[in-house]
């Protein structure tokens, strides 16, 4: 029995996870995947992707009815081979963690082992009929037409069609597909909620026209729509530590429930429609999302495993989103609100590294893969969030004493009610934390958690009673 591997052994693509772990880990040299596949050929192109990106080959998920075909065939005494076009050494390690394989075909670094190639090198090796032959794609037809056995993971009704119209007696073992509902949850709409800030500017300023509402909600689909494409992209990027997760692997693109090309076009589709809407506002608010966008993507590739820098860049994502609203309504910018925002946000942003190192400690490892921290920073990062919250709140009580306070509200003296509510809950989510009571993800906490919800339905009571 003669297995494929991409998309029919594995649930992925492993030139894909190759190429997208040299983007992450070599942004800067992106520029080398084009030169590479012109100059020396696809098979060219793994072999040297191969030298320099490890798609953790260990991690990439198996698919269950291909593993247990070959365990069948290997308990009736068969011999068993994977055959793949991707490079001999990934195909070699996954044979490895597979067991019992009695040889590998793979690309070489002159020859991409695909189609009338792979066909052709079957058929020197066991005949034409002397093999049965499992696959996944158009390109296995020249193989199946040489095989005598013809199985198939069938990916596409499409697909299905065809194959059974050339191959009547083919057998289907696994009809894998990939949901809508999958693909909604990688776009993490429940993270939208963070664009709920380009509201701030609107609220704070009270500009309830028409107008201003509707230049709001434009900014805030213009902000979701950027967001879902900067979260696919950062799910792409960071495939090998989200597997390592106990939460994280159950991804869409983690698990492999969701191809990886999918991802890519929805990302390029929701990048270019954020700034095809933003263009019914102001300039300013397009350079902000740009600044928006660019930022994430240097976090995707590179911020994100810088000590100390993720968690500023974080924060400064939040406030940008503070800074779009403004800019959404044509307002000059407001230093306090800036500096609220970066302040509370910094110290949210290091609370999501707490939380993460404070499980990893729980499950005894000693650092997050793909980040620069370790256990035993705990100690520095706890005080340092702690500070920035209690920051934000110092920058809020000065803003209270401030002449553009005191124009837009009628009763000012009352929003000091807004302190002891923020003090309360920006401890008790450093104490969770601390506890590892908490999600991960502090805006999905908050969104969740029955204590926020009532904080923030008070803040706004105090907000409602000071007007």
């Amino acid at each position: 029995m003669v297995v494929d591997v991409d998309g029919t052994l594995i649930k992925s693509d492993i030139l894909h996870e190759s190429a997208l772990q040299f983007v992450a880990r070599y942004p800067y040299q992106i520029w080398k995947l084009p030169v590479w596949l012109r100059t020396q050929g696809k098979s060219g192109l793994k072999t040297e992707l191969a030298k320099v990106a490890d798609p953790v080959v260990a991690s990439i998920p198996i698919r269950d009815e291909t593993l247990t075909l070959i365990r069948e065939a290997q308990s009736a005494g068969r011999r068993v081979y994977l055959a793949s076009a991707s490079e001999r050494s990934m195909v070699e390690a996954l044979a490895d963690r597979i067991g019992g394989v009695t040889g590998v075909f793979a690309t070489e670094s002159t020859v991409n082992l695909a189609g009338d190639a792979k066909a052709e090198r079957l058929i020197a090796e066991f005949g034409r009929g002397g093999f049965d032959y499992v696959g996944d794609a158009k390109v296995d037809f020249p193989v199946w037409q040489a095989s005598r056995r013809v199985l198939a993971v069938s990916h596409k009704r499409g697909f299905e069609a065809k194959l059974m119209s050339a191959f009547p007696d083919a057998q289907v073992i696994a009809r894998p597909t990939a949901s809508l509902a999958d693909m909604a949850r990688a776009l993490r709409p429940h993270q939208w909620a963070k664009n709920s800030l380009v509201f701030v500017a609107l609220l704070a300023g009270h500009h309830f026209t028409a107008s201003a509402i509707f230049a709001s909600v434009l900014a805030f689909i213009c902000f979701s729509m950027a967001a879902s494409s900067a979260y696919l992209i950062n799910d792409l990027l960071d495939l090998p530590g989200d597997r390592a997760h106990s939460r994280k692997r159950y991804r869409p693109f983690a698990s492999g429930s969701t191809p990886i090309m999918h991802g890519i076009v929805a990302a390029v589709a929701l990048g270019c429609g954020a700034f095809a809407l933003a263009t019914a506002l102001p300039w300013k608010f397009r350079f902000i999302l740009l600044l928006y966008v660019i930022t994430t993507l240097g976090y995707s590739l590179l911020l994100k495993r810088k000590l100390v820098i993720d968690v500023v860049a974080l924060g400064g994502l939040y406030a940008l989103r503070v800074l779009g609203g403004m800019t959404a309504l044509g307002l000059a910018q407001s230093p306090w609100l800036l500096m609220f925002s970066l302040f509370l946000f910094s110290s949210l942003a290091i609370v999501k590294r707490c939380s993460e190192l404070t499980a990893n400690k729980r499950e005894a490892h000693g650092r997050l893969i793909g980040r620069g921290y370790q256990v035993r920073d705990l100690r520095v990062l706890f005080p340092c969030a702690a500070a920035a919250g209690y920051g934000s709140v110092l920058v809020f009580s000065l803003y209270l004493s401030s002449p553009e306070m005191r124009g837009l509200y009628s009763h000012p003296d009352r929003l000091w009610l807004v302190c002891p509510l923020l003090i309360y809950w920006i401890s008790r989510v450093l104490i969770l934390s601390n506890r590892d009571e908490m999600h991960d993800d502090p805006v999905v906490f908050a969104l969740t958690d029955r204590n926020s919800l009532l904080t923030g339905c008070c803040v706004l009571a105090v907000l409602a009673i000071s007007i």
